[in-house]
This record gives C-alpha cells, sequence and structure tokens, in this order.
C-alpha cells in the first residue's frame, strides 16, 4: 500500500531488537486498544439499568445517561490533537502508560459511582485518559514496524477496532445478566493492570528527536474549537434541532475557533500541525473519507440499536450477537486487505467498499418487524466487509503522508476526523430519525392523556413506555410506535447511504490508483532473521 510522489522521505531503520519482537508489541497495543473501544460500545447497553432506582441502578433520567455517554466523548474527542502533539514531543510509551492507568482509575471510580453526578465524572476522566491511549497506539505502531509492513499491522490494528465496537454490546449483556451495572467497568481494572505491565515489558518508547518549540496558542485553540464544536453536536442531537440557539452558539464557536487555529497555524514558525499536508488530494481525501465511512456508520448503528430492541424485542444480548458478522468480516478482511490495495490500488479498493458500506446501509430501507435473521446478519457482514476494505487503506494514506517522528500528530489527526464525523452521524441522522418518527406518530396520540402526550411522541422508547402504563388500552400504541419508527428508519438509512456515496465520490476522485512495483526496502539479512 503505498502513497503519491510526494511522501515523506524514508525513516530511519528501526532497531533490531523492536524489530524482533514486533507483533508481540502489537499484540499489547491491539489490547489496549480494545479496551478503550470496548468501553465505549459496552454501556449502550447498560442504560435501562442504570435507570433503574437502587439498588438496581442509580436512578438516572434520560439527560443524565445522555450525559454519562457524552461527558467521555466530549473529552476525549477535545483532546485527542493534544494527546497526539504530547506523544510526538515526551514519548509515545509514557503518554500510553499514563493514558491506560488514567483510563483504568476512571473505570474503577465509575463503577462505584452511587449518584448519575458521579457517573458523569468519571467518565469524563475515562475519556481523558482513552484520548491518551488512541493515537499513542497507532503512533507506537508506525514506530515499531518498517514502512513495508505498516500496511499489514495497520489492518489488523483496524481489525481490533471492529471487533472491540461489535463485542462491546455482547460482553455488557453477559454481564448484566449475571452481574450488578458496575461490572461493566470494573472489568477494565484487571485488564489495564495486565496491559500496564505487558506495556513497560515490551513496547519501546519513541519521540520526535527534533520536536522544536512549544507552541501553546495552537494546543489551546485545537481543544476549545473541538470541544465547542462536539457540543454543539451533541447538544443538535439531543434537542433534535440544529437551529437552537444553545446549538448554534457553539457550533459557530467552535468553527470560527477552529478557522483561527488554522490560520494560525498557517502562519507559526512552530505549528502544532504543517497545515500544508491538507494541500494533497491524497491525504486530504483520507480524513474525508474517514470522517464520512464515520459519519454513515456510526448514524446507522445507532438507530439499528433501538430496532433490534425495541422493535424486534431482542435482548441486549442478542443484539450485541446479531452484529457480530460485522465483527467478524473486519477481522477476516482487515489484515488482508494491503494485498488487494497493492493488485488494485487504494482507489478501486476504497471506492468498493464505500459502496458497500453504502448498500448495507440502504438494505436497511426494506427492513421491516419480520426481516428474516441471515438477512440481518448478511446485511451486516457486507458492512464489514465494506469497512475493512475503506479503514485501513486511508490510515495508511494519513500516516505514511508524514515523517515517522510526527506519528503522534498523524494518529491525531486521523481519530480526531474519525471521532468528530461518527459524533455528527449521531446527531445529525438521530436528528433525523426523531424529527420523522415524531411526525409519523402525531396521529396516534389521541388517545393518550394530556400531560403525557409531548413525552410519548418522543422516541419509540418514551411511547413504549407510556403504552405499558396504559395496559390493554395501549396496544394499538405500541402496533403504530413499531411503524412510524420502522418509516423513519427507512428515511435515516437512506440518509445514511447517501452520505456514503458521497464518500464513495470523494476516494474515487483523489485517492491514488494502483501504487508502481517498487523493490522491497527490507534487507535479506533481516527477512533471514525474521
Amino acid at each position: 500500500m503505498s502513497i503519491p510522489s510526494g511522501a515523506p522521505a524514508a525513516a530511519p531503520r528501526v532497531p533490531e531488537a523492536v524489530h524482533r519482537r514486533r507483533w508481540a508489541i502489537l499484540g499489547v497495543l491491539m489490547f489496549s486498544l480494545l479496551i478503550v473501544v470496548l468501553d465505549n460500545s459496552i454501556l449502550n447497553v447498560a442504560v435501562k439499568t442504570i435507570a433503574s432506582p437502587a439498588p438496581t441502578g442509580i436512578g438516572a433520567t434520560q439527560s443524565e445517561l445522555e450525559w454519562a455517554i457524552n461527558s467521555y466523548t466530549l473529552v476525549f474527542a477535545g483532546l485527542l490533537f493534544t494527546a497526539g502533539l504530547l506523544g510526538d514531543r515526551i514519548g509515545r510509551k509514557k503518554v500510553l502508560l499514563a493514558g491506560i492507568l488514567v483510563f483504568g482509575i476512571g473505570s474503577g471510580l465509575a463503577a462505584l459511582s452511587t449518584s448519575p453526578g458521579q457517573l458523569i465524572t468519571w467518565r469524563a476522566l475515562m475519556g481523558f485518559g482513552a484520548a491518551f491511549v488512541m493515537p499513542a497506539t497507532l503512533a507506537v505502531l508506525m514506530n515499531v514496524f518498517e514502512r513495508d509492513e505498516q500496511p499489514k499491522a495497520i489492518g489488523i490494528w483496524a481489525g481490533s477496532v471492529g471487533l472491540g465496537i461489535a463485542i462491546g454490546p455482547i460482553t455488557g449483556g453477559v454481564l448484566l445478566e449475571h452481574f450488578w451495572w458496575g461490572s461493566i467497568f470494573l472489568v477494565n481494572v484487571p485488564v489495564v493492570i495486565v496491559a500496564l505491565v505487558a506495556m513497560a515489558l515490551l513496547v519501546p518508547d519513541s519521540r520526535d528527536p527534533n520536536p522544536g518549540r512549544v507552541d501553546p496558542l495552537g494546543v489551546v485553540l485545537s481543544i476549545i474549537g473541538l470541544v465547542l464544536l462536539v457540543y454543539g453536536i451533541i447538544r443538535g442531537g439531543e434537542l433534535a434541532s440544529f437551529t437552537d440557539v444553545t446549538v448554534l452558539a457553539p457550533l459557530i464557536g467552535g468553527l470560527l475557533v477552529l478557522t483561527g487555529f488554522v490560520w494560525h497555524e498557517k502562519r507559526s514558525s512552530h505549528p502544532s500541525i504543517d497545515i500544508s499536508y491538507f494541500r494533497k488530494p491524497a491525504f486530504s481525501a483520507a480524513v474525508a473519507a474517514i470522517a464520512l465511512v464515520f459519519f454513515a456508520l456510526m448514524g446507522v448503528t445507532f438507530f439499528s440499536a433501538f430496532y433490534l430492541q425495541s422493535v424486534r424485542g431482542y435482548s441486549a444480548l442478542e443484539s450485541g450477537l446479531l452484529i457480530l458478522p460485522l465483527a467478524v468480516a473486519q477481522m477476516l478482511f482487515a489484515p488482508r486487505t494491503r494485498l488487494v490495495v497493492d493488485r488494485f490500488g487504494a482507489r478501486a479498493v476504497c471506492t468498493v467498499g464505500m459502496l458497500l458500506v453504502a448498500a448495507g446501509l440502504a438494505a436497511f430501507a426494506l427492513f421491516d418487524a419480520d426481516t428474516p435473521l441471515w438477512v440481518l446478519c448478511l446485511v451486516f457482514f457486507v458492512q464489514g466487509t465494506g469497512m475493512a476494505h475503506i479503514m485501513p487503506p486511508v490510515t495508511v494514506a494519513v500516516m505514511q503522508a508524514l515523517p515517522r517522528e510526527r506519528a503522534g500528530s498523524g494518529s491525531a489527526i486521523n481519530n480526531t476526523f474519525r471521532q468528530v464525523g461518527g459524533a455528527l452521524g449521531i446527531a445529525v441522522l438521530g436528528s433525523v430519525l426523531s424529527t420523522v418518527y415524531r411526525g409519523d406518530m402525531e396521529g396516534h396520540l389521541g388517545g393518550v392523556p394530556a400531560g403525557a402526550r409531548d413525552a410519548a411522541g418522543e422516541s419509540i422508547e418514551a411511547t413504549l413506555g407510556v403504552a405499558e402504563k396504559l395496559g390493554p388500552a395501549g396496544r394499538p400504541l405500541v402496533a403504530a410506535a413499531h411503524d412510524a419508527f420502522i418509516g423513519a428508519m427507512h428515511v435515516t438509512a437512506l440518509g445514511s447511504a447517501a452520505v456514503a456515496l458521497v464518500g464513495a465520490a470523494v476516494v474515487a476522485a483523489f485517492l491514488p490508483g494502483r501504487p508502481p512495483a517498487a523493490a522491497p526496502e527490507v534487507s535479506e539479512e533481516r527477512v533471514l532473521q525474521s
């Protein structure tokens, strides 16, 4: 897998002692990454339990549950860029160890929370730690593998991300069936301890040998801009509207601050990130593809959970098992994507991958309450296959466009665009789903008491809750809610597919084609020693 001409000159070779244990190091990095990704998806299956009164849960309201999720996202997204810069400057191993330690402490405290306020606070602390783990894993990877092996390693790394997203709900369902709600966080603690020991023994430290002067203004602007932007996106999703002043103010403020950040970086003699990299079509297309595919995919992941549980009646564990084909596809194909790219080029492979994701998303527009399970599994497998042929090539394009010494910055850019794209997908597509659902339900709420009418039309979960309180009289409301949600899901699925098609057009236009044949960089002596 290669990038277009103009890429940085070949980096110094990896020390032989590090090269020999590179696959063991990758295993440790995947283990660390899996904890963070898995925990971010595991909370979604526990929200009903946490909302229950003590001792089953902690009596969290809908708004408090949203902020238990959003506090993590807000801190995580806001600090990603800064965490990558810090790793380049002080050492990626130090940042990785500190991040996983903070994440473990936050997990233990979250498990022992006795109020929603405490849970929100400790989730924010977990997001702080995760922000330093995610970019550091990819930055370390780039510094322990030679350039010719980086695509294979990145493919395996990307596969572990998909695995974490898929098995999170399964793990959460198993834990909640046998233990109390805090177990979904407490399970992280022993895993973190093992990861810390393995990191200390195996992972080498690396950093930029010539980091230059600190750019404090750039760092502050990046944090403020990203936090404001992500908060505005989250707030818009909560209100299902992007015209409210509490949404527009942070959104516009965030965009203005980030514009100021770009202006400052272009004129600074010691910028945090060289903005000129974005002038390379392949680099810009790669980061745009990352944002677009996660915009589309996270939106459909959001509504598919409600479709499986609220409409089809599956448990959290059963819903997680149904998404398993997505993880299987990523694990099967992501490590092998480099072989397809070497033969056909990143442009063709990523375009086909985007079209597969779009087809999988559009398929939801054909689903109803009785769609066979094998069809669901097939669609998730197609989506996973598409993702497996998108993420490794675009990640390679981003990471190999920057010198190895700036791997932390490259990883931060990669993860920031992914996080912002995913948050925007949930917010925008969630708003579309909510708006269409409310419109379809308006004519079916005549028999609902006036005091509960507004709440009953907010979401399918709210409608089903009111219908349950009404007893036998609420059965027609249940049927109407199912029909309204499926109709809203169809509209949202087509919107998601349209975004994926835009991504396909972007990568088809700007990613490089089939790379020219090149002599291998690794010496015969090293190949024999491997």
